[in-house]
């Protein structure tokens, strides 16, 4: 079927939950995309953050065929080696020394909602449950999650949200200092807002988030579901900031596609999980497990950090150039492949553009385009999406 055909279909049977493009993507490459129709997209969006390694990496490919072909799922009442090998990976290389696996980064701070409120009822008593978060943070869509988040916008029509939660300004300690009680539990914050406009706190601001939990024995939970596994340009994004949280949740790029979360804790914080508080089903299979395993190896075994830090300052520059010919572009920022460009106005039209031309731009906040290309992206492909980028935005200014 053509795209046409595939829209059709979809409009009769999908439920509206997005506002979907007129794009059918069938087939993907590295970088690119092809659609139902042929045409060729450089893809800037990469599923979201999710493609980190781009579509169809060839260890990721081979890790779930083999693997699919010897034990797609079992249950977690049993022993699963490539579980076990994942955890290991992920605690080696982090702050954590457990782990608990799920299927979205949704379920993995829902995760750590719940180990958060059990640790401090276990030390604290019941009367310390409530968690501080940042006002336009994003942590899921569930129904916990979304009370988590900082955005009216993905609140509306939920109420009443579940009891607990308070927001404060990002990167402003005072308030955050503040808005401490005798209630509190934790902090949960992203330690760059992705879905919030690409905001990077300060240094200071990170190493004050961690004198308050230390000094009123808060937790710190780290939300690196966007920016973690080499987006920055290191493999947690927590490192940036010298600061390491209590808990930690992963998931959009862990698997190199494949669904799954996970979430991070220190052992003292993890042993208040016993069985039968918390479980999943699908969580941690061997067939998502395989695909994360390859994923991690091989951006630590090729390179992809500093290729991630060389290409996202290429980048930033190209895009700060572009800056200074527009004068409605107000601003970009970014850390490694995560960047940021503020408008003056809104910028859909301009994704729009972007998909006749054959390139996948996002935008945040109505006004930040958002730049979350494959680690993969090579100075070609940049070159080429300033090129196509340059061209729409003085359309933009015509």
């Amino acid at each position: 079927m053509n795209s046409e055909q595939w829209i059709q279909k979809s409009d009769t049977y999908i439920m509206k939950t997005y506002g979907r493009f007129p794009l059918v993507p069938v087939r993907g490459q590295g970088c690119r995309l092809w659609d139902a129709d042929g045409k060729e997209y450089l893809d800037f969006l990469g599923g979201i953050a999710v493609n980190n390694l781009g579509h169809c990496h060839p260890r990721v490919v081979a890790a779930l065929q083999q693997q699919a072909a010897e034990l797609i799922h079992c249950s977690n009442l049993y022993q699963i080696p490539q579980q076990i090998e994942l955890a290991e990976l992920l605690c080696e290389h982090s702050f954590a020394d457990k782990a608990f696996f799920c299927n979205s980064g949704a379920e993995a701070n829902e995760a750590a909602i719940k180990l958060a409120r059990k640790y401090s009822r276990d030390n604290y008593g019941v009367q310390r449950y409530e968690i501080i978060t940042a006002t336009e943070s994003f942590h899921g869509r569930t129904m916990a999650t979304v009370s988590a988040t900082g955005q009216e916008k993905v609140q509306r029509f939920f109420d009443p949200l579940l009891h607990g939660f308070s927001h404060v300004p990002f990167n402003d300690v005072e308030a955050l200092e503040a808005a401490v009680t005798p209630a509190t539990c934790a902090i949960m914050l992203e330690p760059i807002q992705g879905e919030g406009g690409v905001n990077i706190p300060t240094a200071e601001y990170f190493r004050e988030v961690r004198r308050i939990c230390d000094q009123n024995n808060l937790l710190l939970i780290f939300d690196e579901v966007q920016v973690g596994m080499g987006r920055t340009g290191k493999l947690f994004a927590y490192e940036h900031f010298n600061c390491a949280p209590d808990i930690m949740t992963l998931a959009k790029a862990l698997a190199g596609g494949a669904p799954i979360g996970a979430m991070l804790a220190r052992n003292e914080v993890a042993a208040a999980f016993s069985p039968g508080t918390h479980g999943s089903t699908f969580g941690g299979n061997p067939l998502v497990c395989a695909a994360a395993i390859a994923t991690i190896r091989t951006i630590l075994e090729e390179n992809l950090l500093a290729h991630t830090v060389e290409m996202g300052g290429f980048l930033l520059a190209e895009l700060e150039t572009l800056a200074k010919k527009y004068p409605f572009v107000q601003g970009v920022r970014g850390i490694g492949l995560m960047i940021g460009m503020s408008l003056a106005l809104p910028a859909a039209g301009i994704v729009t553009k972007g998909h006749e031309r054959g390139v996948l731009l996002n935008v945040v906040h109505d006004t930040v385009l958002r730049f979350v290309p494959p680690l993969i992206v090579t100075q070609q492909d940049v070159t080429q999406m300033i090129t196509i980028l340059d061209c729409i935005l003085a359309e933009v200014e015509a």
